[in-house]
C-alpha cells in the first residue's frame, strides 16, 4: 500500500517530466527542420505545355522508389506531381508518338524505353533529359539539377525552382530545337516531320564531337557549330559533355516544375 500511495503522489511529476521531454524533442525537430540541418522531401510538378500528348519516363539512379511507376501518359494542358525523398537521384524525359495497348505494351517514336509504358530503363537517344539529385546530409542539403542535350533532343524541357535558396535558376529550353535542327542530325517520322535532333556525337561518332580520345578533357573539347545550335535553343542546358559552367544548378529547400514544350522560365 505504501508503494501504491507513493506512486499516486509522484504521478503528476512523472507526467510533467514526460511532457517536458516530449516538448524538448518537439522543439528539437522544429529546429532541425527550419535550420536546414535535415533535408526534406522534394515535390516535382510535371506539366505538359505541348499541343500533343507526352509520355514522361522516369528512372531512379540510386535504388530509390521509381516515381510515377516509370512512365505514364500526360495529355496537353495537364499536370501531375510526385514526391521524392531526400537524396533521391534520377532523371525525367518525354516520349512522343507512342502507342500502347491496355496492358502497357507498345513503343514510341522518340524517347522509347524498355518496359513499355512503365519504363524499366533509360530513354533511347535522341532524347532530352532532366537530371536531379535532391538534397541530403551527404551533399550539404543541396539539390543539383540540369537539362541535358548530350544525348540529343526530342522535346523542349525546362526546370523552374519554386522557392528555395541558392543558384535556383531556370534550366532548359526557350525554343523548339527540332525546327532548327540541321538536316544531317534530323530524325523524321513516317510522314516526314522532324521529331528529334541527334547529337553530333551520335551522328558522326568522332572524338571531336564525342569528347573522347585526344578531345577527352575540358581543355581539348570545345563547343562546335552543332553544340552552339543546341545552345541557342536551350541556353541553360548541357549542349555537349563539358558544358558544365552554364548548365548545372544548385538550390536548397525547393520544389520544382518540370515543363514539356517549355519556352522559357515563365512557361
Amino acid at each position: 500500500m505504501a508503494i501504491t500511495s507513493l506512486l499516486f503522489h509522484l504521478l503528476p511529476f512523472l507526467l510533467l517530466a514526460k511532457r517536458f521531454d516530449f516538448y524538448n524533442y518537439f522543439l528539437l525537430m522544429l529546429n532541425c527542420k527550419f535550420s536546414g540541418n535535415v533535408a526534406s522531401d522534394t515535390v516535382f510538378y510535371l506539366e505538359n505545355h505541348c499541343s500533343h500528348t507526352v509520355w514522361p519516363g522516369t528512372l531512379s539512379g540510386n535504388g530509390a522508389a521509381v516515381l510515377g511507376s516509370g512512365g505514364f501518359a500526360l495529355s496537353p494542358g495537364s499536370s501531375v506531381h510526385f514526391t521524392a525523398p531526400s537524396g533521391w537521384s534520377g532523371r525525367f524525359w518525354g516520349r512522343t508518338g507512342c502507342t500502347f495497348d491496355e496492358s502497357g505494351v507498345g513503343n514510341c517514336a522518340t524517347g522509347d524505353c524498355a518496359g513499355g509504358l512503365k519504363c524499366t530503363g533509360g530513354g533511347v537517344p535522341p532524347v532530352t533529359l532532366v537530371e536531379f539529385t535532391t538534397g541530403s546530409s551527404g551533399n550539404g542539403n543541396k539539390d543539383f539539377y540540369d537539362v541535358s542535350l548530350v544525348d540529343g533532343y526530342n522535346v523542349g524541357m525546362g526546370v523552374r525552382a519554386t522557392g528555395g535558396t541558392g543558384d535556383c535558376r531556370y534550366a532548359g529550353c526557350v525554343a523548339d530545337l527540332n525546327a532548327a535542327c540541321p538536316t544531317e542530325l534530323q530524325v523524321r517520322d513516317g510522314g516526314g516531320a522532324v521529331v528529334a535532333c541527334k547529337s553530333a556525337c551520335a551522328a558522326f561518332n568522332t572524338a571531336e564531337f564525342c569528347c573522347t580520345g585526344d578531345h577527352g578533357t575540358p581543355q581539348t573539347c570545345s563547343p562546335t557549330h552543332y553544340s552552339e545550335i543546341f545552345k541557342s535553343a536551350c541556353p541553360t542546358a548541357y549542349s555537349y559533355a563539358y558544358d558544365d559552367a552554364s548548365s548545372t544548378f544548385t538550390c536548397s529547400d525547393s520544389d520544382y516544375v518540370i515543363t514539356f514544350c517549355s519556352m522559357g522560365s515563365s512557361s
